[in-house]
């Protein structure tokens, strides 16, 4: 059986087909506000980018969302999740941290019109622990306690690459980002005897360059939480790789060193125990629906410090209750779309139109699979591959206006104008302000520079004539005012 997507591209040129209602429009159209109840406490999933990352979505996404969960009878709240490490100076590892970081990227309850939460605690470890005997890889998952504590999960996803996941996409946004900080370690293969880092990355120590060719040869020890890399006094690395818990905090140092060589395995693994993990969040909350924005389709994930240049130009937005559907809607789309000269799409050989582009453009390392976290979803009974597209139409401007005041102009301004006039009609024979009555348009519109001379201290008109006053100083005054220009119709041209 197929699953069904909804689809409005990217293109806008009404309040209607602008991003932000179509999000709301498919967000209809595929049955999620039937999801909603008066009354139901409704988790909106965001990743709120990292610091200094710039792709991730506009919290005006979730706020709209938002919107239309309350009008729905929901309570709404947005919410992240504590991340791993990640890396010697993470910035989202706590709730403090993540809380500085959302709020720095404009994800505020101010903007949202609801609570912002951090959904597994101050540390991560506050969650709900489900068995996923269907898994392939994982049998359980360990979900952030707030996600798993609501009666309705809405995914909002930014689609783009990810440099483990391959791509980051509604699977990626349950499987990883609803997953407390204990359930990224079990995605992330943390003290698995075969696909962590402790065993599945080739370890050369010899590489270390030594304390007086390596400036930053501290971070080598300060990387790890659990202090499991130690310097010797003769310049040795040492490394207590049997306790490692896979934070990921040292392969940004380790391997641009080569002191580690990445396991293309660890990272496969990986990837399906994303799939599995987002099925133990399907099996926890009710009820789910995903909302996908593919636009700013950035090549690695908006948990990186950076945002490259997107490798597809905006592509559009998706709905669905099928988290595997949508993903590969998305894929597909993307593989269909020419690629941006200049990306990353182009510099990897992948920029064509029905290339895939993510294997190589959105991969950390050769060898990954853009499908495996997919694939992985179908095999565990958690959606499908198999779509039907539906491209929606757009709903009509009325539904989108400002909705604080909708009385039309006259009525909302007539007694505000008579009272707080912001027009001058006393000034200038009724036209309200000191501007020349005309001018040579054409000659300021030449792509080779304009047609006109530069002074500076003229006023021009049309014919190319100017009016100076006769000392030559910076009053300007027009033929047709009466008198003396007062000290109203005076400009003065600053030396």
């Amino acid at each position: 059986m197929s699953s069904d997507v909804f689809f409005m591209d990217a293109r806008s040129d009404s309040a209607d087909t602008s991003l932000i209602a179509k999000a709301i429009t498919v967000f209809d159209a595929a049955g999620l506000d039937g999801l909603i109840s008066p009354g139901d406490v409704v988790a909106i999933k965001v990743h709120c980018g990292e610091w200094n990352s710039s792709a991730y979505l506009r919290p005006v996404y979730a706020r709209a969302i938002a919107d239309r969960v309350k009008e729905l009878g929901g309570r709404p709240f947005v919410c992240d999740t504590t991340t791993l490490t990640y890396g010697p100076y993470s910035s989202r590892s706590t709730e403090l941290d993540l809380l500085l970081t959302a709020e720095r990227n404009g994800y505020t309850s101010a903007t949202l019109g609801c609570p912002f939460i951090v959904a597994d605690g101050y540390i991560g470890t506050s969650d709900y622990r489900v068995d996923i005997p269907e898994g392939y890889l994982l049998k359980e998952a360990y979900v952030a306690q707030a996600i798993a504590a609501a009666d309705v999960l809405i995914a909002l996803t930014h689609f783009k690459g990810h440099g483990m996941g391959v791509i980051g996409g509604a699977l990626k946004n349950l499987g990883i980002g609803a997953q407390s900080k204990r359930g990224k370690f079990n995605v992330h293969m943390g003290g698995h005897p075969k696909y962590g880092v402790g065993a599945a990355v080739k370890f050369n120590p010899d590489a270390f360059a030594g304390k007086e060719n390596d400036s930053e040869w501290e971070l080598i020890e300060d990387v790890c939480p659990l202090d499991l890399f130690k310097i010797t006094d003769d310049g040795k690395i040492e490394w207590d790789r049997g306790r490692c818990i896979t934070c990921l905090g040292c392969l940004g140092v380790m391997n641009p060193r080569g002191i580690f060589e990445p396991s293309q395995e660890m990272f496969d693994a990986t990837d399906i125990a994303i799939g599995d993990a987002a099925l133990g969040v399907v099996k926890t909350v009710p009820k789910v629906g995903f909302v996908t924005i593919a636009v700013d389709v950035s090549p690695k994930c908006d948990c990186a410090g950076f945002s490259d240049v997107p490798i597809v130009p905006h592509i559009g937005v998706f709905a669905s209750t099928d988290p595997v559907a949508i993903d590969q809607a998305c894929v597909d789309k993307v593989t269909e779309a020419p690629g941006i000269p200049g990306s990353l799409s182009e510099e990897m050989g992948v920029e064509g139109a029905g290339e895939r582009k993510f294997d190589l453009a959105g991969a950390a390392i050769e060898g990954l699979s853009e499908q495996t976290t997919i694939n992985t979803g179908v095999v565990n009974g958690l959606g499908t591959r198999d779509y039907v597209l539906h491209v929606v139409d757009p709903v009509g401007g009325e539904r989108f206006r400002f909705g604080y005041d909708r009385r039309p102009t006259r009525q909302r301004f007539s007694r505000l104008f008579e009272k707080f006039q912001p027009f001058p009609f006393d000034r200038h024979d009724g036209h309200g302000y000191d501007r020349l009555p005309e001018v040579d348009i054409d000659a300021l519109k030449p792509h080779d520079g304009p047609k006109v001379g530069t002074h500076s201290h003229a006023a021009y008109h049309g014919d190319g004539t100017s009016h100076r006053p006769a000392n030559g100083r910076g009053n300007v005054w027009h033929p047709g005012e009466e008198g003396t220009p007062s000290k109203s119709q005076t400009r003065t041209h600053e030396h």
